[in-house]
């Protein structure tokens, strides 16, 4: 059983996005795009599953400099734990701020940001590899001699607190806007708007960014997003595509000291003789259009089936994580990636999408059956067989209804 309460939160966290889907048909305002949602949740689960073997670089490296290098040892009563509280946040600032400020960091914190949409799924949306350009930056706190089982807790306390910022159904909230991050901040956070980029970087204290000039309060609305369009569903690839745009980039760079500066200065940063560091564009309202790419009733219906079914299964993983060996982690992590990156290319409606569900269906139940669960009983096995048929049968009669409707729409029009 997993005690972190970010894992712990899960049920509130949908729980909340709920409510705010029925604001969303009460107000008839468009808060939720299904393929929007459901990439920024497949983000959040491949950044938790893939986790599972990050804890060995975080948690671990904590615990070493801890046991080797730690001052004092700092007993956990509820003071100290307030005191672990504020620094773990204070750090976290720095961590955040920057992951905005250098390049390399970047493309571990660009996912959270990809979404142009503004709503509680959005904090779900986490990149895979932020973990390892920032889990360095909370060492002093194991130097000074905070165990580890107080800082993973409090740190993830630190994160639990800002899934409710994430959310325009909530405005400004008075003298709270003093001390604390509240969604109006952080609204501006998200915001691709020229002055809104790169400010307050603060997790639960505002007061961090008023202290380190990096603080912007929330005037015209923001307009959500990067500066460069993500323009995918595919949760794979919108945690590799930075990457790839830098190694393009370094390619570009000449000299050794300017391929150095374009992976640890701004992103953005170009040398002289390049143009120099790329200015941020404005918002063009009649020009900015959100990417929307749109699927098919019957796709999106599948779609979202299927992605309850993942989720159900991705909960029961993380809660019982431990009780697999490693190999069974692993296993059960790519049928889960392989699951949410499927939904996202039958959203984009790529060619190879078809194909790829095909091959996840029929692959799922045989892995849950005979490596996952092979002792789990006659019931339940029955019943992940007939979803593996029944998920199966469902595509391929869409695929065929669609490919129908598809050719007499094309002989109409000729």
């Amino acid at each position: 059983m997993d005690f972190n309460p970010i894992i712990l939160s899960i049920p509130i966290y949908f729980a909340l996005i709920g409510i705010e889907l029925l604001i969303q048909a009460v107000k008839r305002y468009r808060i939720y795009r299904l393929n929007d949602a459901i990439t920024n949740i497949s983000c959040g689960i491949t950044q938790q599953v893939t986790g599972i073997f990050f804890k060995i670089l975080s948690v671990a490296a904590y615990q070493w400099v801890f046991e080797n290098f730690a001052l004092f040892s700092i007993t956990p009563t509820w003071y100290n734990l307030i005191i672990l509280f504020v620094l773990a946040d204070f750090f976290y600032y720095w961590a955040h701020r920057k992951s905005h400020e250098i390049n390399l960091f970047w493309g571990g914190h660009v996912v959270h940001h990809q979404s142009e949409d503004y709503n509680f799924s959005v904090a779900l949306r986490q990149g895979s590899f932020q973990i390892i350009w920032t889990f360095f930056f909370y060492f002093p706190l194991a130097f000074i001699g905070f165990d580890t089982l107080s800082f993973v807790l409090m740190s993830g306390l630190v994160t639990v607190y800002q899934f409710w910022i994430h959310t325009e159904t909530i405005g400004k909230l008075g003298p709270i806007e003093w001390f604390f991050n509240t969604p109006s901040h952080h609204r501006v956070h998200h915001g691709r708007n020229p002055k809104y980029i790169d400010k307050n970087h603060a997790g639960v204290f505002i007061i961090w960014d008023k202290m380190f000039g990096t603080f912007q309060e929330e005037e015209e609305r923001p307009t959500y997003g990067i500066t460069k369009q993500t323009a995918s569903w595919n949760p794979v690839w919108v945690n590799f595509q930075h990457y790839i745009e830098m190694g393009q980039g370094i390619k570009l760079m000449k000299g050794f000291k300017n391929k150095l500066k374009y992976i640890f200065y701004r992103p953005g940063w170009q040398p002289k003789e390049m143009g120099g560091q790329l200015p941020i564009p404005e918002i063009d309202p009649k020009n900015d259009r959100k990417y929307d790419k749109q699927t098919s009733g019957a796709f999106s219906l599948y779609v979202l089936i299927q992605y309850i079914i993942i989720l159900a299964g991705t909960a029961l993983f993380l809660f019982n994580a431990d009780n697999f060996n490693i190999w069974q982690q692993a296993l059960a992590v790519s049928l889960i990636i392989l699951g949410v990156t499927g939904a996202g290319v039958i959203l984009e409606e790529k060619k190879y999408s078809f194909g790829l569900e095909i091959f996840r269906v029929l692959l799922t139940p045989v892995v849950v059956v005979f490596v996952l669960i092979p002792n789990v009983g006659s019931l339940v096995t029955a019943a992940v067989l007939a979803y593996g048929v029944i998920s199966f049968t469902a595509l391929i009669f869409i695929k065929k209804s669609f490919s129908t409707v598809a050719q007499a729409s094309s002989k109409t029009i000729s």
